[in-house]
């Protein structure tokens, strides 16, 4: 087996059971079902996602200066990246012996445990992203995220149904506990991987630049390139869209009275559009770009919204999860990828991974708070209402502003050529 093959293959391990762990832990039903269960109001459980997002988005850009610098990013990244899994471990504990007793408590923990982890993950996304560039050829970057999702979600699905068990069989909060334990596992399992992987050789690396001198680019770097710009225009009203994602399961569960192992049905619905979702949108990126899946998968968000607004039985309302694996299918095959892709240089991928992160934080902190704010003042509708007009604008500037950079690229020698 050749070093590449092996290394794809650990990295792939790496990604696939990062993924499983976080279903285990799912941020659009166990979470959600668990801040529900502790008594917290709407806006608590939409700080879920406000926080988790915040974490993965905020810091990447303030790491991506110190990345450029990096001859090898693997052991920045194993040096970290244990953040990321502790929190887990932390939060079955709580759910074990913390959470009957101290429900408040247990719900600051749990923020705080989330920042923690998706903090570490958004400091390390550059470098990762880096690695992943350097280790999978941009022609099958696509198929390896569809593939280490599609394994995952077929995992993810399995596990599902031992999670809807679970929660049926074992009284909460114990049953959560087991959710996040089988999470911590999971990404203990994925650390290994990621410890066995052997960085490649021949990084090209940039001078040191002063944080503040770094960041004083940012603004020329998007005035002169408008496509990028009017991507990440796009990405912003895509996560506003999302303003509903992390109120699906409680506006189910309170409408329709169901049981609490309802949450595993839908974490199983989610896993199964994820998973069916991978099996196509991997090959259409290698093949006709990542901006065609980020339209398809905003298409699924957009159609998401409005079944969640339209259904009229707990059946029809499941749909909506299906809906959401498909987007989340997307979102994992194509939304950093296609950053790789903007970049001029591979010198200049960990700040482009950077910006298309990090200038996403506010909206998608903002997001989910707003969303809580406005069902607990107005109710769930009228969240997945604003959730689908700004999923509908983004979608229409993805689609008749934003071309592919692959094809740009492509383009460009034959202009110069003429």
């Amino acid at each position: 087996m050749s070093e590449r093959t092996r290394n794809v293959l650990l990295l792939g391990a790496d990604y696939g059971l990062f993924l499983v762990g976080l279903a285990f832990a799912s941020q659009a039903t166990i979470l959600p079902a668990f801040a529900a269960w502790l008594g917290a109001p709407n806006v608590v459980i939409g700080a879920i996602p406000a926080v988790m997002t915040l974490g993965w988005f905020l810091p990447s850009l303030f790491a991506a200066g110190h990345t450029e610098t990096l001859p090898r990013q693997w052991p920045f990244i194993m040096r970290w990246t244990g953040w990321e899994r502790v929190p887990y471990l932390v939060l079955a504990l709580s759910a074990f012996f913390v959470a009957e007793r101290a429900p408040s408590l247990t719900l600051v923990v749990l923020l705080a445990m989330l920042l923690l982890s998706t903090g570490f993950g958004g400091l390390l996304m550059p470098s990762w992203m880096d690695l992943i560039g350097r280790a999978v050829p941009t022609a099958a970057r696509g198929r390896f995220f569809a593939l280490a999702s599609l394994a995952a979600g077929l995992a993810s699905f399995a596990a599902s149904f031992a999670v809807a068990d679970v929660l049926a069989r074992v009284p909460a909060p114990a049953s959560y506990g087991v959710c996040f334990l089988a999470a911590s596992i999971c990404l203990g399992l994925s650390w290994i991987a990621l410890a066995l992987v052997r960085e490649p050789d021949g990084r090209v690396t940039r001078e040191p630049v002063a944080l503040g001198a770094y960041l004083a680019r940012v603004p020329g770097l998007l005035r002169s390139d408008r496509n990028l710009s009017r991507f990440l225009t796009a990405r912003a009203l895509t996560i506003a869209g999302m303003m509903g994602g992390g109120f699906y399961t409680v506006y189910a569960l309170r409408t329709w009275e169901a049981p609490p192992g309802q949450a595993g049905v839908f974490t199983a619905l989610l896993v199964g559009g994820h998973a069916l979702g991978t099996l196509t949108l991997g090959w259409i990126a290698d093949h006709a770009g990542h901006r065609l899946v980020l339209l398809i998968g905003a298409m699924a968000n957009v159609s998401a919204g409005a079944v969640a607004l339209l259904a009229g039985s707990l059946g029809t309302f499941e749909i909506v999860f299906a809906l959401v694996g498909v987007h989340q299918a997307a979102i994992n095959v194509s939304a950093l990828n296609v950053l790789l892709e903007f970049a001029p240089a591979p010198d200049a991928r960990p700040t482009y991974v950077g910006i298309g992160s990090t200038l996403m934080a506010p909206v998608a902190f903002a997001t989910p708070l707003l969303g809580g704010v406005m069902a607990d003042a107005f109710g769930f509708p009228i969240v997945f209402v604003v959730g689908l007009v700004a999923g509908l604008a983004g979608l229409v500037v993805l689609a008749t502003r934003v071309h592919d950079p692959r094809r740009l690229a492509a383009r460009a020698p034959e202009e110069a050529a003429a």
